[in-house]
């Protein structure tokens, strides 16, 4: 997984099976700042929480199908148990791809990619692993394996439809 954005820019966060393959998930953290959650992440452990409406299931030939938990659309987001805005689910766009290709060859770290005096600011990054954890079909958490493997998980993310 990987979590990047522009210091005073949105947070976006993209969960691969593989660096090289498309993100099955990539949100944007619509009303939080990539400086914002540094801090966050700087005092500790951070939960986010993304939570979405149920919907009632569509009819497909005779058989009723929910969409996909990491395939819904809009989500309220929640730090710490804080509410910060709302994240909207996302396509790998050109710069989000330049940006996975340049950390690719990173399976652990953080770091600064320049931006090329394109003036919009740095992008920052936070590289790791995380192990996915289904709990039902509406509900999914993703925990940061610290690569050390002291303690617990810095960073847990949970989706819930609610």
């Amino acid at each position: 997984g990987t979590i990047f954005g522009r210091r005073r820019g949105r947070v976006h966060l993209a969960l691969q099976t593989d660096p090289r393959a498309p993100p099955a998930l990539m949100v944007e953290l619509s009303a939080y700042s990539t400086g914002a959650l540094v801090r966050e992440m700087s005092s500790g452990l951070v939960r986010i929480a993304l939570e979405c409406e149920k919907t009632p299931a569509h009819n497909t030939g005779g058989e009723r199908r929910r969409t996909a938990l990491v395939e819904e659309p809009t989500w309220r987001a929640y730090c710490n148990g804080r509410k910060c805005g709302y994240a909207v689910r996302r396509e790998c766009g050109a710069e989000e791809w330049r940006l996975l290709r340049a950390v690719e060859p990173v399976s652990v770290g953080a770091g600064v990619v320049p931006d090329g005096g394109a003036g919009e600011g740095d992008l920052m990054y936070m590289r790791a692993r995380f192990e996915r954890v289904v709990g039902s079909r509406d509900s999914e958490a993703f925990y940061m394996i610290n690569p050390d493997g002291n303690g617990g998980p810095e960073l847990s993310i949970y989706l819930l439809r609610v």
